[in-house]
């Protein structure tokens, strides 16, 4: 399987009243474009951080990264941004956070597929997350991991081909995260590539190759 993620001696730092503190150091890693890929490690190891970068929300400051065979570094704002509207699909912790509360549920999909100048079908879209009926629901009615499901499918219906999840089961009940690892199994079948910032034991025995991050250096990586 091909990479989409080709990643050369990443490094990222951020200023602090106390000094420089090094978030990623030095790393080196490839990420293919199908199946999930989970970092892992505890917290403040650095895989949110790797996330934000993977997702261009966030420039390092050493390295390559390079997007689909593109070097990162030579796309103009535009650029990525247009790479995050078509390509990235992004899934935050916070079900809410992902989400329109004043849309109702087919709409946060007919807005998200608007956003990227497409169009969805958001019954086909819901009946594939299981979410059949709920069309005209407003957000606020549906679970935590129902909500997490529909921003899952927000992705789908921009046209991602990669989605990109931080730690999206960390504030979810043990049914509802079920649910989420459900649509990560759909996801992942469907030859998306999944990547997934997580400490969820379960979550990370999903993945087809684990990252361990530790002090924002990666430890190693495990192909399953």
């Amino acid at each position: 399987m091909a990479d989409i993620f080709e990643l050369t001696g990443i490094g990222v730092d951020y200023r602090t009243p106390a000094g420089v503190v090094t978030g990623l150091d030095d790393v080196t890693l490839r990420v293919p474009a199908g199946g999930i890929t989970v970092f892992a490690g505890p917290s403040g190891s650095g895989k949110s951080t790797l996330l934000r970068v993977l997702g261009l929300f966030e420039r390092p400051a050493r390295g390559t990264l390079r997007f689909d065979g593109v070097d990162t570094a030579t796309l103009r704002h535009s650029g990525r941004r247009a790479l995050r509207r078509d390509r990235l699909g992004q899934v935050f912790q916070n079900p809410p956070e992902n989400l329109l509360d004043y849309l109702s549920v087919a709409d946060n999909l007919r807005a998200a597929a608007q956003s990227a100048r497409r169009c969805c079908d958001p019954d086909e879209i819901l009946g594939q997350l299981g979410l059949e009926g709920t069309g005209e629901w407003q957000v606020s009615a549906l679970s935590g991991g129902q909500q997490q499901r529909l921003a899952f499918g927000c992705a789908l219906a921009r046209g991602s081909s990669v989605i990109l999840a931080d730690e999206p089961t960390s504030q979810l009940d043990e049914a509802s995260a079920d649910l989420v690892l459900g649509t990560l199994r759909y996801l992942a079948e469907r030859e998306f590539a999944v990547l997934v910032a997580s400490h969820d034991d379960r979550l990370i025995a999903l993945g087809s190759r684990v990252a361990r991050l530790r002090d924002g250096r990666l430890e190693g990586v495990e192909r399953r």
